[in-house]
């Protein structure tokens, strides 16, 4: 986010105002007054998308003018908790264009054309950073205690890969790292997918706010509805797929109980 600042000398009175404009002609006349009473000439000005027009005046500092640019790519939705919250459209790499996930390690369960199937729907922000396995039932075992405990101190995207005993893969990517918590957490980029046989993502649907739940017995991904859109116990080895309000999928396993045969997760390596 890049931001002006014009500074005003104090001979002028500011008023407190913020305004967002998208396109649009716009008059800046009102907020300025002289400290004699009369009233600056107006100024047409073609603002373009995604600015924020701040005026600030106090007590202890000179009054200054703000524009302020926002840099969509890098917009964060609000966490999901236990108090109401707003969210935002998320924005996703278009279908068409060049990306790919690059994996720092091997993965036993992902092919090339699967990463750019999936990259295709990631946030564009995190498009050319490296990916690193951070948990692996081949690896680590199966337990959840051990999941958590990897990602124990991680701030970044986690994208979550399952093969069960029927060769099915699917699986989710997660915008916040998967952890122990009272309450859902996650954003509107979330989204469930799967290859079963063809390659299908399920993003967020706007109905509820179910992201993500880590509980020490399960992690609960996407809910309402039939029940969750993934379900793991805490050995990794028994879970559930149902389709859910969250995302509106369809079970990502061809059995709505499935037996985990190999489990990874990958994370973004900062």
């Amino acid at each position: 986010m890049g931001s002006l600042s014009t500074r005003v000398s104090n001979q002028w009175r500011f008023k407190r105002r913020e305004v967002k404009v998208t396109n649009v002609m716009v008059r800046v006349q009102t907020p300025v007054q002289r400290l004699t009473g009369e009233a600056v000439s107006g100024v047409m000005v073609l603002l373009p998308e995604n600015i924020r027009v701040l005026y600030v005046a106090s007590g202890c500092v000179e009054p200054y003018v703000q524009i302020i640019r926002v840099n969509d790519s890098k917009r964060r939705l609000s966490l999901c908790s236990s108090e109401d919250s707003e969210a935002e459209e998320p924005e996703y790499q278009e279908e068409g264009d060049d990306a790919l996930l690059v994996l720092s390690n091997h993965s036993r369960l992902l092919e090339d054309h699967d990463l750019e199937q999936l990259a295709a729907h990631m946030p564009a922000r995190i498009h050319g950073n490296p990916w690193q396995l951070v948990y692996s039932t081949a690896i680590h075992g199966s337990s959840l205690k051990t999941l958590y405990r990897n990602m124990a101190g991680l701030d970044s995207p986690v994208l979550l890969v399952i093969k069960d005993v029927h060769k099915k893969v699917f699986g989710a990517f997660s915008t916040d790292p998967f952890r122990v918590s009272k309450y859902y957490y996650g954003t509107g980029e979330t989204f469930l997918f799967s290859f079963n046989p063809d390659f299908q993502a399920y993003r967020w649907s706007g109905e509820n706010s179910y992201f993500v739940n880590g509980k020490l017995e399960s992690l609960q991904i996407g809910g309402g509805g039939d029940g969750f859109g993934l379900w793991l116990d805490a050995d990794l080895y028994h879970g559930a797929s149902f389709s859910c309000h969250t995302f509106h999928n369809a079970p990502l396993s061809t059995q709505k109980d499935f037996i985990v045969q190999d489990l990874e997760v990958w994370t973004v390596q900062n």
